[in-house]
């Protein structure tokens, strides 16, 4: 009798109930839904998305720092890890240039905001203000001692990724230094506490949906889909700006690894919906190292040109930062010259350095350009207040995927890639990865058992409950000993 094909219905349900896809899919729609029909009650709903973001917050910081340690002790080579931090930066700058002048020239090509002939005396600048909380980005002297720790707890608490950094370069020199034979317990504990690390992340992705639910009910709501016609032009042109920046990277990655960036956004495909939903790459952050990992890219290259590249390779931002510069000049009538644009380019490179983690750090960069370049108003930047959020996809998508092209990229000019399982993975033919099942541990022992069925991480594989089976190998001495004893006479007393 053929087995019964089960109904659309329950292919349906089954779909929605284990693949996180499906789940953040249909958050995704049912939160546009919400948030045009009920835009009152949708904006409530962005503590959503605010908590599980601040979840996910919670374990960056000793993430990053447990995988980093671990990548320089096991690597056991402190100058090939600087090796890997030079090529990042050099790749990281080559990457954001590249993003400006394709900002650049595409907006004098299709000049989104010719003829609009904006007053800036009817901008309001104090919206600005209150969006940046009258912050500012840090100098270059301010910007390196601010990625110094204070304290090692310190680093941790406020949740800051190059400071963490730094902590962990130096107890994984130290542990080089001082060998396995001092500290022979103090690796392995680090290990263990990553593994419990991923699970609490597994347990936290659950929670996905209605993150992505909330937050994308609250952007709907808040600022409705009228401003999209508004803006129509430069929202189109920031997003054909970026697919060609992928283009690019998508080449650049070919070039340099052999890899395919369709295929690896195909394998990412959850993440990128997340990232997108909650507009927040760090949000992503622990998934996309495991799927780093597991695609061949070494620990120590994933562990620090990822998070380095948080802060310092942020090409979604340098896109729009170059686009909106040219926007508001020629909103305003201001024709920039040639030598001001390259200004525009000179000053972004460093300004964009220092966004991260600051609020409202794209009107800061914006200020800080058109103050440099002292032919556009400053209070112009309040053109831009209200597409910003609409921007926020586009920044995102571009941000994580020219980091993981910087981690591919990187660890193929270190050696750190092997490249084969790379394409295996990325294929769908080899799913076995340390520490990447849906709780982020326990993968290797059941690959362990796969490989020794006999053995404990078999016995796990198979059930939960069931005794591990001792090899024949060891049972047989035993019997013939217990024999030799039978058969042997026992000494006579005295």
């Amino acid at each position: 009798m053929p087995p019964s094909v089960p109904s659309l219905p329950r292919r349906v349900a089954r779909t929605l109930r284990t693949s996180l896809f499906a789940q953040v899919t249909c958050a995704l729609v049912l939160g546009i839904v919400v948030g045009k029909l009920w835009p009152d009650t949708a904006t409530a709903l962005q503590p959503l998305g605010d908590g599980f973001t601040r979840l996910i917050k919670t374990v960056i910081s000793p993430l990053v720092f447990c995988v980093v340690v671990v990548g320089i002790a096991k690597a056991g080579d402190l100058k090939a890890f600087g090796r890997i931090g030079v090529k990042a930066l050099i790749w990281f700058e080559i990457a954001s240039t590249a993003a400006l002048v394709i900002g650049l020239v595409t907006a004098n090509v299709v000049g989104p905001g010719r003829g609009m002939n904006v007053d800036p005396s009817s901008l309001d600048a104090a919206a600005v203000q209150e969006t940046t909380g009258g912050g500012h980005l840090p100098t270059t002297t301010e910007f390196v001692l601010n990625a110094l720790p204070q304290s090692f707890i310190g680093a941790f608490a406020d949740n800051e990724l190059l400071q963490v950094l730094i902590l962990a370069c130096l107890v994984g020199a130290a542990l080089l230094h001082l060998g396995h034979t001092k500290v022979p317990k103090i690796l392995p504990a680090i290990e263990q506490a990553q593994e419990i690390i991923f699970a609490v992340v597994g347990f936290i992705m659950r929670l996905a949906p209605i993150a992505v639910f909330g937050a994308m009910a609250h952007l709907v709501g808040n600022y409705g889909l009228g401003v999209m016609r508004t803006y129509a032009k430069l929202i189109v042109l920031c997003y054909v700006a970026a697919a060609l920046f992928i283009a690019l990277l998508a080449v650049a990655l070919k070039a340099v690894t052999g890899l395919s960036l369709w295929k690896f956004l195909r394998y990412i495909r959850e993440e990128m919906l997340l990232a997108l939903g909650t507009a927040s790459t760090e949000s992503v952050m622990p998934r996309v190292m495991q799927k780093l990992r597991r695609a061949g890219a070494r620990d120590d290259a994933v562990g620090l040109v990822l998070p380095t590249g948080y802060s310092f390779n942020l090409d979604g931002a340098s896109l729009y930062l170059s686009i909106g510069t040219l926007f508001i000049a020629q909103a305003v009538g201001v024709d920039l010259s040639l030598g001001q644009q390259v200004t525009v380019v000179l000053v972004l490179m460093l300004t964009s350095k220092g966004m991260a983690g600051i609020p409202g750090s794209a009107f800061l960069a914006l200020s800080a350009t058109a103050s440099s370049l002292g032919a556009i108003p400053a209070g112009a930047v309040a053109l831009l207040l209200g597409v910003d959020r609409i921007m926020d996809s586009m920044r995102v998508v571009t941000n994580l995927l020219g980091n993981c092209v910087a981690v591919f990229a990187v660890s193929r000019w270190e050696g750190a890639l092997d490249t084969d399982r790379a394409k295996r993975v990325l294929d769908g033919e080899d799913t076995s990865t340390p520490g990447d099942d849906e709780t982020g541990v326990g993968a290797e022992k059941a690959l362990d058992g796969e490989k020794d069925p006999g053995g404990e991480a078999g016995a796990e594989a198979r059930a939960p409950g069931i005794p591990a089976q001792k090899p024949k190998e060891l049972k047989e001495p035993k019997e013939l000993i217990e024999s030799k004893e039978l058969k042997e006479p026992a000494p006579e007393a005295g």
